[in-house]
């Protein structure tokens, strides 16, 4: 079964497709183009909110921030629709507190083109795409939320320790497409793939338990591992 993880980088997106013969890396400035260049898969898993609320705060979010505990600040709240569609960043802020009662970290808004970009893309994927989460990859993979930040030395091999554990080994092939991503950025990718393979398995689960339903016409609004 031949699967791919996606994360977004500074630069663009880093896939990491995991499949019978190992694991390979791609990068791409266009998340269509990361796809394309894995070929034929069988799912696809983003590190990327699929699904924006109207108002409030998103059930997935609060469900994951509550699994992670220690860790919860790695989820960040995903902004509602009008919040990221408006500029500038004040204006966007503005927005969000006028229908959650709360701002818009930089963060959040920073990631407003590639949130769209997937929204855009979707339609058109080639096979199945779910939204993940890292952090909550990682600790549905190591049965418990991590102890150590991916920032840290210790978090990062834990995670590498992890994912080797699962048969996703990340060494020297990995270096060309590597190059335009961060080491958390290729993890994240990685533990995506993992979390593919378990959702094209069908033995995947989500948070919530069940997915909270978009718009009319919409997708389920859910994070998976």
């Amino acid at each position: 079964m031949r699967v791919i993880g996606i994360d977004g980088c500074r630069k663009g997106w880093i896939g990491i497709v995991a499949g019978d013969g190992g694991v390979e890396a791609l990068f791409s400035p266009r998340v269509a183009d990361v796809v394309a260049g894995a070929g034929e898969v069988a799912a696809i898993a983003i590190d990327i909110p699929i699904g924006l609320p109207d108002r409030g705060v998103r059930q997935a979010d609060r469900a994951a921030r509550e699994r992670l505990g220690r860790l919860a600040s790695s989820v960040f709240l995903t902004p509602v629709r009008a919040a990221l569609a408006a500029e500038p960043y004040r204006e966007a802020t503005a927005v969000a507190v006028r229908l959650t009662g709360s701002g818009i970290s930089q963060q959040a808004y920073r990631l407003r083109e590639k949130i769209f970009e997937v929204e855009e893309w979707l339609p058109t994927s080639p096979a199945p795409v779910w939204e993940v989460h890292p952090e909550i990859s990682f600790a549905v993979a190591n049965g418990a939320p991590l102890a150590c930040s991916k920032h840290t030395w210790a978090g990062g091999q834990e995670r590498r320790q992890i994912l080797a554990r699962q048969g996703l080994v990340l060494d020297g092939p990995l270096l060309p497409a590597g190059r335009h991503a961060g080491p958390d950025d290729v993890l994240d990718a990685a533990i995506a793939a993992w979390s593919a393979r378990r959702l094209a398995a069908g033995t995947g689960q989500s948070l919530p338990a069940r997915p909270e339903e978009m718009t009319p016409g919409g997708r389920p609004m859910a994070i998976w591992a």
